[in-house]
């Protein structure tokens, strides 16, 4: 029986190294502070509301300042998506 050629394989060769891009990210360096300053203001407005038995912050709201503390809440997650 004959015998089959052998074939010469090249040799490996690595493909060509991709030239890195620098990645500039905006400078958000405000975002925490709001972030955590709205948490804190909505906290606190809760926790005032519910220590002055409804008298502060503002009377005239009565319960809609649990909604207000929380809108304060929603607000601070709402900026926390633009951290980065």
């Amino acid at each position: 029986m004959p015998k089959s050629r052998i074939r010469k394989k090249a040799d490996y060769t690595p493909p060509p190294a991709k030239q890195s891009t620098a990645i500039k990210l905006n400078s958000r360096g405000w975002v925490a502070p709001v972030m955590l300053a709205m948490f804190v203001i909505g906290l606190a407005w809760i926790v005032v509301f519910y220590v002055t038995d409804g008298s502060l912050p503002l009377q005239q709201l009565g319960n809609w300042n649990i909604v207000v503390g929380f809108g304060f809440i929603a607000a601070g997650f709402g900026v926390s998506t633009q951290w980065k």
